[in-house]
């Protein structure tokens, strides 16, 4: 057996149920597979940065957090294959799981063939790994595990929308970034020709994160175009 083919992929099961948890650790580790869990959404996203899974197998029901939104959380630093595993069988339901960035959706109960298959497909489709939830530039950190951001190791305080543009120029960082891709992405598609809340709000980012606002040497303009964010590390 080569080297790689002995490496065995682990599994990051979120499901807030005890007995679902016990049956998917017996049926991925007797198929090969190492299995990490978690109770809670939050944990689950934890557990996703500090040992990064392979795949995950995420319930819609938990405690905390509703799992549509531990997905778009996720989302936010890691192109993981994500298979749903739900009891919520309703077309919506699965429609907003995918759209959210989910790769399958097996709806609870399950056969394992068909729980192993779906694991296998996503497995395939998946890009190099390598991502971090920590995104450093300069004297900036954004950590997308518990939403902060630091400016020189002291917390900065933003706003929801001002977050929202800062994640979009982290996940893109170094590339320019067009005044409509950017509002459509933070603000929606309605808003491509309200360049003016974008001017606005880049200024607040500016304010909070560059040494001198008048000379900005973290988020630049590109003039005419839009805006980028320095890629450091």
């Amino acid at each position: 057996m080569s080297e790689k083919s002995s490496i065995r992929p682990n599994v990051l099961v979120i499901d807030d149920e005890l007995q679902i948890r016990r049956l998917l650790r017996v049926c991925l580790e007797g198929n090969g597979y190492r299995v990490l869990e978690a109770a809670t959404g939050q944990e689950g996203i934890t557990q996703a940065a500090q040992h990064p899974p392979d795949v995950v197998l995420l319930d819609l029901g938990l405690p905390d957090l509703d799992g549509v939104t531990v997905l778009k959380r996720l989302r936010e630093w890691s192109r993981v294959p994500v298979v749903v595993l739900s009891v919520r069988d309703r077309e919506e339901d699965k429609i907003a799981a995918l759209d959210n960035g989910a790769d399958d959706y097996v709806t609870k109960p399950f056969s394992t063939g068909e729980l192993l298959a779906r694991l296998r497909v996503a497995q395939r489709h998946a890009l190099p790994s390598g991502e971090s939830p920590v995104f450093h530039s300069g004297d900036l950190e954004v950590n997308f595990t518990d939403r902060t951001v630091k400016l020189r190791g002291r917390d900065v305080k933003l706003t929801a929308t001002e977050y929202s543009l800062l994640r979009l120029f982290v996940q893109h960082a170094g590339k320019v970034l067009t005044h409509g891709q950017i509002l459509k992405e933070v603000w929606g598609p309605g808003y491509v020709e309200q360049t003016h809340y974008l001017r606005v709000y880049v200024a607040h980012l500016r304010e909070k994160l560059e040494g001198d606002p008048a000379k900005p040497k973290l988020i630049t303009t590109e003039p005419g175009v839009g805006y980028r964010l320095l890629a450091e590390g």
